[in-house]
Formats: structure tokens, C-alpha cells, sequence
């Protein structure tokens, strides 16, 4: 029975890395988008207390989705990516839901 242990053999990862790589930046600008659109239509119509508060709670979950994509693009810079965490899963896409919620409410 020859053959190579698990972990042994030689990973030719191809372009499966950047192919990640681009779409984490992709959706990244996506987000960015959004954000910069959500802003633009908490100012220019009447500011009120809950459109401020909108903006702040999307900046909040633009600033959380962006770290998480910046950890992941990094981690893909490594020989053996590691797999992403569940937390870091659940929390892009709860970051990618509640602000496309806040962007729907604050065109409401």
C-alpha cells in the first residue's frame, strides 16, 4: 500500500487563491457602494435621528465586514490558506444582510 500520508503531498494551489482573493475584494467594494450610497441618502434628504442612527449602526457593519474580508484576504497570502473560521462566515454574512436591512430602511 504505497502512496503519500495525508499532508504530505505537494499543494499546487493555481489560481483558486486569487480567484478568492478577488472576490472577497469585489465584494468588499460592493459593501463600500452601498455604504457610500446609504450616506448620501441619510444627508441629502432630511436628517433625522433615525436616519443618523442608520448611518451609524451601516458604518458600524461596513467597518465589521471590512475587517473581516481584510483578515481573509490575508490569510489567503499563506502557502496553506486556513479554512474560514464559521465566526468569520456568520459575521460577513451578518454584516452583508443587516446592511443591505439598513440601506432598505433608510430608502423607506
Amino acid at each position: 500500500m504505497g502512496g503519500t500520508a495525508p499532508g504530505d503531498e505537494v499543494r499546487d494551489p493555481g489560481l483558486q487563491p486569487e480567484r478568492t482573493r478577488l472576490a472577497w475584494r469585489r465584494t468588499t467594494l460592493s459593501c463600500t457602494v452601498v455604504a457610500v450610497l446609504g450616506i448620501k441618502l441619510a444627508l441629502v434628504d432630511d436628517t433625522t435621528a433615525a436616519g443618523l442612527a442608520g448611518l451609524a449602526l451601516s458604518a458600524l457593519l461596513w467597518i465589521g465586514f471590512l475587517a473581516v474580508a481584510h483578515r481573509r484576504i490575508r490569510a489567503l497570502d499563506a502557502a496553506r490558506p486556513r479554512v474560514l473560521s464559521t465566526r468569520g462566515a456568520l459575521l460577513a454574512a451578518g454584516c452583508t444582510v443587516a446592511l443591505a436591512v439598513c440601506g432598505a430602511a433608510l430608502i423607506w
